[in-house]
Order: structure tokens, then sequence, then C-alpha cells
């Protein structure tokens, strides 16, 4: 996935205006089958699995004992008895060790399946429209999922994506995604790269593993608490019952100039009290944004805080997620 085609900037506003298509088939793919598949997933995935229906999608952590995030994942209901589980590509070969080394006593296959899939997300608000225009079948609504046929290849179409806006991801056998991004381009879908990747899930506070997601904090600490189920039982759940955090991930936006960067020191009253885990320059705020770990006391909206950039201290503010809001 390249960083831009034609500039970070005009992909993102593309996105937020018109539609966008990302080629994300580095992510990774885990398919979990069999009588016990539900039960399994129950005691790895954070969230209610229990709870996905079948051709629904759910959001949820993968985490330690101790609760340190492993990974964030998507997981979608192919059958009673069939799930397939979107994995980040940097965590993909831990991911499928930990649920394959977890698999013992369970009635499950656990399969590594990345290689059966590409992966496009076509996004924006015009996306549903483009996609209609080379649609076979149905259609999914937000959070569910569907099999089609999309430019005549036969697709997992899902109402998911990492924008902040409407759209689809197209899970794809990799011989024919070159004819679906041939085929949503001509009708319109801007390419967009990496770069706009990250400056528009920074906008919406979207999470980003290995900046604002590790194994060395917890969902607690990073505002996920909502897809943590804790009475499903989920490997980590003992550790974040009733846990009290003492830093938790806020976002902020500088209120005059700069463009933070992730490792930029946070301080409050002068003193070091965090670090920037993700930061950019909003194409839609105009403004250097950022997300960061501070302690509880300052993570109110409207604390004033200062984020060392190459030495020069730039003032910020804590704002309320999420940063970027669409006008009514």
């Amino acid at each position: 996935m390249p960083v831009q085609y034609e500039g970070i900037r005009a992909e993102h506003l593309a996105v937020r205006t018109a539609a966008g298509l990302f080629d994300v088939s580095h992510m990774g793919e885990i398919e979990t089958s069999g009588p016990d598949a539900e039960r399994f997933l129950q005691r790895l995935l954070s969230n209610d699995v229990g709870r996905i229906p079948e051709g629904g999608a759910q959001y949820a952590l993968l985490c330690r004992e101790d609760g340190g995030v492993i990974d964030d994942l998507f997981t979608y209901r192919l059958g009673p008895d069939r799930f397939l589980t979107v994995t980040n590509a940097a965590r993909h070969a831990r991911d499928f060790e930990w649920l394959s080394r977890h698999a013992e006593g369970f009635d499950v296959r656990v399969r590594d399946a990345a290689s059966d899939y590409a992966m496009l997300a076509l996004q924006g608000p015009r996306a549903r429209e483009i996609l209609r225009r080379r649609l076979e079948g149905e259609e999914p609504a937000r959070m569910r999922h569907t099999s089609a046929r999309v430019a005549g290849v036969e697709c997992l179409v899902a109402g998911t994506g990492y924008t902040g806006e409407d759209g689809v991801e197209l899970l794809i056998p990799p011989e024919g995604a070159a004819a679906v991004w041939d085929a949503l381009t001509a009708e319109g879908a801007v390419p967009a790269g990496l770069g706009a990747r990250d400056t528009l899930r920074l906008e919406v506070c979207f999470h980003l593993y290995g900046n604002d997601l590790s194994e060395d904090r917890n969902p607690i600490e990073a505002g996920l608490g909502w897809a943590c189920k804790l009475d499903t039982g989920f490997i980590g759940s003992d550790a974040l019952r009733g846990f009290e955090p003492t830093e938790v991930l806020v976002p902020f936006a500088f209120t005059g100039p700069g463009i933070p960067r992730p490792g930029n020191p946070v301080l409050i009253d002068g003193e070091p009290r965090g670090e920037v885990t993700s930061g950019t320059l909003s194409p839609c705020l105009d403004v250097g944004i950022g997300m960061a770990y501070l302690p509880v006391a300052a993570a109110r909206p409207g604390t004033r805080i200062e984020v060392d950039v190459r030495g020069r201290l730039r003032a910020a503010e804590v704002r309320e997620k999420p940063l970027y809001r669409k006008e009514e």
C-alpha cells in the first residue's frame, strides 16, 4: 500500500466529500470453524461473540492474561460455527500463534486464511452509490456483511471501515482484486494510500496498533472498555475487573501552529506527563491533532497541555472524541 497516490490531503478530502478506495490487502485473516467455534472465540475475544448474528460483524480486543492488548480485530460471522477474523498486518503471526495455542481442548479448527483474500476499502459519502453500480446481490447494512458479486467477482462485502465515513470493505479472491479495483476507480472512487488512512482515522480517534495500543496498555486505559464484556470470561477479563487506570488515552488539538508526532513529550504545568502516541496535521480542521496517554486528572476536555515538538513547546488542549465531526 503506497503512502500516497496524488497527495495525502487530496485523498483525505476525497474520502470526506466523495469516495476513496484503499488497497488494504496487507491485513491478515484467520478462519475459525467447528462445533466449539463460538465458545472458543468467546474465551479469546473481549466482546460478546454470542451476540454476533450470522452475517454480522463485531469489534473486539485480543488480550493477554494481564489485560495487555495483543491486537484489535474485526470478526465476521460467516455461519453458525464459522467465523473470519481480520487482524492487523504486523500482528497477524502473533495473533495466529495465540489462537492456535489456546485451541487445545476445543473442538475447533483455526486456519491462517491470509492468502485467501485481498482486501479493498471503499469509503466516503458516495461509496455505496459507486458500489451499487457494480454490485450484483444484497448491499450490507452497517456492521453487517453479505456475499455478492462486485464487478463480476464474488466478494465478502462488509459494512465496516476505518475512516469515520460510511462505506464497505471487500474481501476478495486475490486473482479478482485488480478487476474490482479498476471497476470502482472507473466509477469515480479516488485511489487513497496509507497517509490518508492515518489522517482519516486520527480525526475520528480510531486506534492504531503499535501507536495507541500495545501489550503494555489495556483496553480500559485505551478507552475501549465498551468492547470488553467481562462476564464472558475472556482471557484478560480478571485483570480488568475493577481496574482503575491512572492514565488514559485522550485526543488533543493544537491551539496554534505545529504538527505533533509520535514520541513527542507532553507537558502539563511545565512537567513531562506523557507522550504523543499518534499525531498529524488534520486536513479538515487545519490544525495539528493527536492522542496521548495522560494522567486521569488531565483527561478532561479543555485541559491545557503543551507538546514538545523538536525542542519547541506547542500549545494544545485536550478535546472530546471525535476530533472531527461532520456538519449537520
